[in-house]
């Protein structure tokens, strides 16, 4: 009886080092985060919004990589923080689009800068030209198993 192939050493599988950097991303975001007392996912919204205002709740909670009712709770959040501000009725249908404040534009713009420099320090050591070679592989892995997707951008 043959025994069924397995994945071999798990250090040599794209999927698991992706993961061990996803993890690894997450973990120094968190601590640049940490001190200003926002959490990566209150960060995502926050560029989101800036970058893209007028996203729904389903478009941030995508782009955030979270669920729309956890969506709603980060926007709550925020919103007691007075950092975004949402209307108290919707302007159509159910939903309740939400802006960033002065205080929230603040607040972004340092966490921002802490981001990139995670950012930096994760690539350190590659050129531009890898930099953009690595965006382009991890755009293709994203397509080839979400086809619907749109790669890195997935808010949109």
């Amino acid at each position: 009886m043959t025994q069924p192939e397995t994945l071999g050493p798990v250090e040599s599988a794209v999927g698991y080092v992706l993961k061990q950097a996803a993890v690894a991303l997450r973990g120094a975001m968190d601590a640049v985060l940490r001190p200003m007392q926002l959490t990566v996912p209150q960060y995502s919204c926050m560029e989101l919004l800036a970058q893209r205002p007028g996203l729904s709740n389903a478009e941030l909670a995508r782009g955030t990589f979270v669920t729309r009712q956890s969506m709603n709770v980060v926007l709550q959040g925020l919103e007691e923080r007075g950092l975004v501000t949402r209307p108290a009725k919707a302007v159509k249908g159910r939903e309740l689009p939400a802006a960033l404040t002065e205080a929230g534009r603040s607040l972004l713009y340092a966490a921002s800068a802490a981001i990139r420099s995670v950012n930096e320090q994760m690539c350190a050591g590659l050129t531009s030209a890898q930099e953009k070679a690595l965006l382009e592989t991890l755009t293709m892995l994203i397509r080839n198993l979400d086809p619907a997707s749109t790669g890195p951008d997935l808010a949109q």
